[in-house]
């Protein structure tokens, strides 16, 4: 489908390549013109760059400034989201994030991510985080994690009753869901042995099924290795997951590293899901862009 332009919602860049920390496990955040070269072989025309600002499971923390100067850069191939740490300022619940996301969205921020500190999904910080957002219409993107001390990411509990009470809680705030704790919830075996890695086999209705019929302010990013295996699992199920909800489903890439592939391996299972006509045009179009264009007011 190469006439339908793809759009990432999440992506990830170091504006600074030439100071950018080796990984231990090879490579380095890509820069902007390394990400758009990765874009041109997978028929995407923009991405969100989303910051990082939690210290936690980060070599080099991304700033909403320096995101914004590499989306003025490429205007073009970028978006972005600013990021600020529920914890930030006066690290109380009372914190006033009004004038600083403000300031983003007047910026140009579409949105608020990647949320990714170690606190619980319904600390009292995040949940007055959400109430800012909830009322600026900025959506959120968020990383769960299955546990304190345990790289990064909000930490729920198996089924995600945490991210459920916010869910409820917000009913204006658009929540957009990632990482495979998430993605493990697709279906209805999933353990807390198996939560924080790539499951395989066959899906039968999980939480996440059950959470987007119940909250209309949940979205689902399928970047990574953990969005890309929940579909590719079980690819039956994945056409159905796709046509139920097809209006709150995002594609997304998160390119982290030079040496990332998952993005190519998705990409093809795309493709080749709609060379077999597995699923409608209209729903690989919503998916693939104009969920995105919807969601950020493109």
């Amino acid at each position: 489908m190469k006439d339908i332009k793809r759009i990432d919602i999440h992506a990830h860049v170091t504006a600074f390549p030439e100071y950018a920390p080796p990984f231990k496990w090879g490579g380095r955040f890509c820069s902007g013109e390394e990400v758009i070269k990765i874009y041109d072989e997978i028929n995407v025309e923009k991405g969100v760059l989303l910051p990082i600002s939690a210290a936690e499971g980060q070599l080099t923390p991304m700033t909403s400034e320096a995101i914004k100067y590499v989306a003025d850069k490429y205007p073009d191939r970028f978006l972005w989201f600013c990021n600020v740490d529920p914890r930030a300022m006066q690290n109380d619940d009372k914190t006033d994030f009004g004038e600083i996301l403000s300031f983003y969205k007047n910026m140009g921020a579409k949105g608020i991510g990647e949320i990714t500190c170690q606190i619980y999904a319904d600390d009292p910080k995040l949940d007055n985080l959400y109430s800012y957002a909830e009322e600026l219409d900025l959506p959120v993107l968020i990383h769960i994690s299955p546990k304190f001390d345990f790289g990064y990411g909000i930490v729920d509990e198996l089924g995600l009753p945490r991210i459920e009470s916010m869910l409820k809680k917000h009913p204006n705030l658009k929540l957009i869901g990632h990482s495979q704790c998430f993605w493990s919830e697709i279906s209805g075996d999933n353990t807390d042995e198996i939560r924080n890695t790539y499951p395989k086999g066959r899906v039968s209705d999980g939480r996440i099924a059950h959470l987007l019929r119940e909250y209309p302010n949940l979205y689902c990013d399928l970047s990574a290795g953990s969005g890309a295996n929940a579909m590719m699992r079980d690819p039956d199920y994945c056409y159905r997951f796709f046509e139920e909800f097809s209006d709150r489903i995002l594609y997304g890439c998160d390119i982290c590293a030079t040496t990332n592939t998952h993005q190519y391996e998705f990409s093809d299972f795309l493709d080749k899901m709609m060379a077999e006509k597995a699923v409608s045009e209209g729903t690989y179009k919503k998916i693939v862009r104009d969920n995105a264009v919807s969601l950020l007011k493109l």
